[in-house]
């Protein structure tokens, strides 16, 4: 079965979008020339384009990742995989190039490096659909040839034969979609229109509600009997445990640490204070892809201490408490000298020891 089959075309429709998702308005006339140029498939011109805006701006992510894009379509998946890679290490944060690397590697049927590259791409940005998507057809493509495998040591081994069967009968379905054309990368569906959305079905109306009855009057409450004054108590000694207890504070008194916490976290990470920025993770900090500690952390200051200026905010904050767990969600913003993206975010706090630390974070509303 070719690769390609794995790789719906919708998949790299959403990796190609990449470029509009995060480009900035000056680069915007350019980049729209090469993208048109690469939609009638003049990837020639495209190319010579992209060539001569990235002489200008050789850091700039989205026109290399358009380069890579063009080199995808004029069959040279070397060149297109030179590109994407670079792209990995210059911009570790983006999940789209990793994307685009296990594409390649799946048509040249290197299906380890290409799972490799798409659990880079899940670690970098856990909520994205399509390189979770991909990776289920790479396993899928994995587990027939290890299945092929058993057969030939052993062919009257029925259960490998079953399952084989099943895994064949699973990628079948899916087909290859649409446009495609066979023996080119995945990308060229990148460049085809969408196809308009069918008409929406007109919506029945809705039957009006039965009256509501009336409610039963409510009986007269007796009359409140008047409190009597007690005479206040002699002071008792507190035992010495009870005092050392804590308060319990208000909600809104939480809510507004937990704010403030939110504030110091981004401001460390804005001011590439590594240390100051993992100080605010709790022990049992639940790590994206269920790496180690150490491991999560050694990532988190390299990315940090790329070179250049960073800059990290949010908005539309809201907090809520329960007990000692709260919930704090909004629009994260981060900018540097060449990139600029806004997220949606969710971050799970802990009390402890009279301090709010994060115990999870998530991509998402």
């Amino acid at each position: 079965m070719p690769p390609s089959r794995f790789f719906p075309a919708r998949s790299l429709v959403l990796a190609a979008c990449a470029v509009a998702a995060f480009s900035l308005p000056a680069r915007a006339d350019s980049l729209q020339e090469v993208s048109r140029l690469l939609k009638q498939g003049q990837h020639a011109q495209a190319l010579e384009q992209v060539d001569k805006y990235l002489s200008g701006k050789p850091k700039d992510a989205q026109g290399r990742f358009l380069k890579g894009l063009i080199l995808s379509e004029m069959n040279k998946p070397n060149d297109a995989i030179v590109v994407f890679s670079k792209l990995t290490e210059d911009y570790p944060e983006l999940p789209e190039p990793y994307n685009n690397l296990a594409v390649i590697y799946a048509q040249q049927k290197q299906f380890e490096k290409a799972k490799q590259a798409l659990e880079m791409a899940i670690r970098t940005h856990p909520s994205y659909a399509t390189a979770h998507e991909n990776l289920g057809d790479i396993y899928a493509r994995l587990a027939s040839q290890a299945y092929d495998k058993a057969l030939q040591i052993d062919s009257s081994n029925a259960s490998a034969q079953t399952k084989l069967s099943t895994i064949r009968d699973l990628m079948s379905v899916s087909g290859r979609p649409a446009g495609a054309k066979p023996g080119k990368p995945a990308v060229v569906a990148a460049a085809e229109p969408a196809k308009p959305a069918e008409a929406a079905k007109p919506v029945e109306p809705v039957k009006p509600a039965e009256p509501v009855k009336p409610a039963e009057p409510v009986k007269a409450a007796e009359p409140v009997k008047p409190v009597e004054i007690v005479k206040p108590a002699e002071p008792k000694a507190v035992p010495a445990a009870a005092a050392t207890k804590p308060e319990t504070k208000p909600a809104g008194d939480a809510a507004a640490e937990v704010a403030k916490v939110i504030d110091g976290w981004l401001t460390a990470w804005s001011k590439k204070d590594v240390k100051g920025y993992l100080s605010h993770y709790a022990r049992d900090f639940q790590t994206p892809s269920g790496e180690t500690r150490a491991g999560w952390e050694s990532e988190r200051a390299k990315r940090i201490n790329k070179p250049g200026a960073i800059q990290v905010g949010h908005e539309g904050l809201r907090v809520t408490v329960d007990g000692d767990t709260a919930t704090a969600k909004f629009r994260q913003h981060y900018k540097s000298a060449t990139l600029k993206t806004g997220t949606n975010k969710v971050v799970i706090l802990v009390r402890r020891d009279g301090r709010w630390l994060i115990q999870q974070e998530k991509i998402g509303n």
